[in-house]
């Protein structure tokens, strides 16, 4: 695999020099791109049902089109999913990617041929701009790991289902499948504790050069490595380890654990994708923020956050943004969503290229107080108060506490600490109280003026979040810790976690 090593190079930099190019484009771009879109669908059933053939413009668009959520397109994928061809997108959809909604129960959200290969040039390009920047080249020559849902697919009326990951995993070019770990018969097993088990077993003794999966699946991984074979770090492990890449959660809460669990003298990639569409990706070991990935497909849409309930939400395309604010991210895409409101949100930190950073979900907050907290605050706050105190923590989440006889409101911090014998609690709850109310004025005010009290810190045993998947049916890669909540579904059920004593 030599010969890919000298090949790379030269082709990294024409795809870097052509990413950059359509940044400089990048508005002109996005609209040739929604043009696109609206020409091919037309004589689609959404297309004539919103009147696409009288849209010639982006006013149009916002004039034809509302935002929609899952439910609102709902009715169009249940045909889709029948069979049914030219519902949202021309012909019908080659796979569902099914996703675990909160409010909708089990999503699928469509994947088309003309949108699938955006997924793999995405991840492609994400690793040819970190060989044009730093000239790195060696880790396509050794072994990859990609920590991931089940390849295995069901059929529905012809259409494959999956996990996007899965279904990605029948797409990896053929000159990088002879290096790719776990194997298939590994990845198909559905127990997560016997497929991490396995896992361990293929890649323990092998040269690995490149890890990817979310954070908090790959520590379970990565600490299981760590208790076979007694190393210090992953780097002790693997001297060619040269790459993790990550993404699918905010990777600051993570950050100081997994530099531990890595080692010295690996780099880190941040990538951002979802089944919707393959957004954005880390281009730079060096600026701030992730490429967004403006060659897949999606016309891109944005609302302000505080505006994102409102009927007369203003929305803009590239050219409306601005720097610091943040957005709503909106789709319209390749494989028929339109206008589709991702949840989550995004704050541009560059133009010249568009770069932005993920800030959290617009669902995931807590107001039940009129305080507004939002994922990035409580992230950044439990990031650096465990930093300054050498806390290191596994899991994390927060929710509400609402008074009733005579108690106190406040916020509940449900939290998995290493050393928990070591920390200072009550100290610690003061800093993370302190850090919330430096980072958001509607909570400052309210513990200021004795509307709420300090949080409440709340320990979970070791292994605590760990149990509380497994026995809710929640394994798996593609599984996640909601940090921040606006009720107690999920902290009641914590309750039967915490550490006693």
């Amino acid at each position: 695999m030599r010969y890919l090593d000298f090949l790379i190079k030269p082709i990294a930099r024409r795809q870097t020099r052509k990413t950059e190019n359509i940044h400089i484009l990048g508005v002109v771009n996005q609209l040739n791109t929604f043009g696109y879109l609206i020409k091919n669908s037309k004589n689609t059933s959404f297309g004539k049902n919103h009147n696409f053939d009288q849209i010639d413009q982006y006013y149009d668009f916002k004039c034809q089109v509302e935002i929609q959520d899952y439910e609102a397109i709902k009715p169009y994928i249940l045909r889709a999913r029948n069979g049914e061809k030219n519902v949202l997108w021309k012909g019908r959809p080659i796979y569902f990617a099914k996703t675990s909604g909160t409010t909708s129960g089990s999503k699928y959200i469509p994947i088309t041929k003309d949108s699938i290969g955006h997924h793999i040039k995405a991840a492609r390009n994400c690793l040819f701009a970190y060989v044009n920047e730093t000239g790195i080249t060696d880790f396509f020559s050794k072994k990859m790991i990609f920590l991931q849902g089940s390849p295995s697919l069901s059929e529905e009326n012809g259409i494959n289902i999956g996990r996007l990951s899965g279904i990605v995993y029948h797409h990896v070019p053929s000159w990088l499948l002879g290096n790719r770990l776990p194997s298939y018969v590994t990845n198909c097993i559905e127990d997560w504790d016997g497929k991490l088990d396995a896992i361990v077993e293929e890649t323990v003794t092998e040269k690995m050069s490149l890890l990817s999966g979310i954070p908090p699946w790959c520590v379970m991984y990565f600490e299981q490595l760590l208790k076979k074979t007694g190393a210090e770090n992953l780097k002790t492990i693997y001297p060619d380890l040269r790459l993790y890449v990550h993404g699918g959660v905010n990777y600051k809460p993570y950050q100081n654990k997994m530099s531990a669990l890595l080692g010295a003298g690996v780099d880190t990639i941040e990538t951002y994708p979802a089944s919707e569409g393959f957004f954005a990706y880390q281009d730079s070991q060096k600026e701030e923020g992730l490429l967004l990935n403006l060659e897949a497909g999606i016309f891109y849409e944005f609302v302000k956050s505080e505006e994102i309930y409102n009927k007369q939400a203003n929305r803009v395309h590239l050219g409306g943004i601005e720097l610091g604010v943040d957005y709503v991210l909106i789709v319209s895409t390749n494989a028929g969503l339109w206008a589709y409101n991702t949840g989550d949100t995004v704050r541009f930190v560059s133009a010249k290229p568009f770069r932005l950073v993920v800030t959290g979900r617009i669902k995931h907050f807590i107001s039940a107080f009129g305080e507004h907290v939002i994922q990035e605050e409580v992230e950044a706050a439990i990031s650096q108060a465990s930093g300054e105190m050498g806390v290191k923590y596994t899991e994390f989440t927060v929710a509400p506490i609402v008074a009733s006889n005579g108690g106190e409101s406040c916020h509940e911090w449900f939290i998995e600490l290493e050393n928990a014998g070591d920390v200072d609690l009550a100290l610690y709850a003061r800093k993370l109280d302190a850090l919330v109310q430096s980072r958001n004025s509607y909570y400052r005010d309210l513990r200021q003026g004795a509307l709420l009290g300090q949080i409440k810190l709340t320990l979970i045993e070791t292994g605590g979040f760990a149990l509380y998947f497994a026995e809710n049916d929640k394994v798996g890669g593609q599984n996640k810790v909601q940090h921040l909540a606006n009720n107690r579904e999920l902290a009641d059920k914590l309750l039967k976690y915490v550490k006693k004593g």
